[in-house]
């Protein structure tokens, strides 16, 4: 095992904790569908996309670690708070495109790390119940001076980890100031599925239009557009579906629609 990974102890790791309250550090860390790399701030955000040798048209999630803190960032309509609500009742990891509440990104957001945690429309990926790991990581680093976690997969761009340790490559491996090895946790996700099976990823569903708006409610009516539209399947895609189908008469399906 290399100097700077570590198994997770099952619980909030405090050494992770420490790490992200300070300038400039990223950790990877297990979560549902495999290994992220999270960061907390501007520096930390330019080594993940450098590592990735990702596009930096392709921001970092927002990771919450509650509904309280999406309240606190995000713009919501009461169906989308609902919608939310439903998937963190049933402990399913979504992620939605939605804007920032007014005045929250001048509140939260780390100096000069916006154009790297959104788009060009100004929105982000707000993600909840994303694994037990990360989320007390995000509640832990908000709830002591409200610190936001951004995130990617670990791996190389393009590139699935496959949700073992070994899958993040040498690259990331070697640049993250700390390893989290939880491979059984990762596997106890999906305990039906291989490697060659499981999902890697979340589903992400698109909340806004092509300027960045919200899409508008629809209070039991048909043929509302724009609509909700899946752009990303993944983990719970099922349940997703089947929640969407029951919560919005008109949803769309976009498969890689990404912003």
């Amino acid at each position: 095992m290399a100097s700077n990974q570590i198994t997770w102890n099952g619980g909030l790791q405090q050494e992770a904790v420490e790490l992200l309250s300070t300038p400039g550090h990223i950790v990877v860390t297990p979560t549902k569908v495999g290994y992220i790399i999270a960061t907390s701030d501007r520096e930390g955000l330019e080594r993940k996309f450098a590592v990735k040798h990702r596009r930096r048209n392709k921001p970092g999630v927002v990771l919450c670690g509650s509904l309280e803190q999406l309240e606190e960032l995000a713009q919501l309509t009461p169906e989308i708070r609902k919608f939310y609500q439903t998937c963190v009742d049933r402990d399913i990891l979504m992620g939605c495109i939605l804007p920032w509440k007014d005045g929250a990104r001048e509140k939260y957001m780390p100096e000069g790390a916006e154009e790297l945690a959104t788009d060009v429309r100004g929105t982000s990926c707000f993600v909840l119940k994303f694994g037990v790991p990360g989320e007390l990581l995000a509640r832990e680093l908000w709830e002591k001076d409200r610190r936001l976690i951004f995130a990617s997969s670990a791996n190389p761009s393009g590139k699935g980890n496959r949700g073992v340790v070994e899958g993040i490559g040498e690259e990331i491996a070697e640049e993250a100031d700390l390893v989290i090895e939880g491979d059984s946790y990762v596997a106890s996700i999906q305990p039906d599925k291989t490697v060659e099976t499981r999902y890697a990823q979340g589903v992400m569903v698109s909340m806004v239009d092509d300027e960045g708006n919200l899409v508008p409610e629809q209070n039991g009516e048909r043929g509302i557009t724009p609509c909700p539209t899946l752009i990303r399947k993944g983990l719970y895609n099922d349940e997703i579906v089947l929640i969407l189908s029951d919560q919005f008469n008109s949803w769309d399906f976009r498969q890689g629609g990404y912003y």
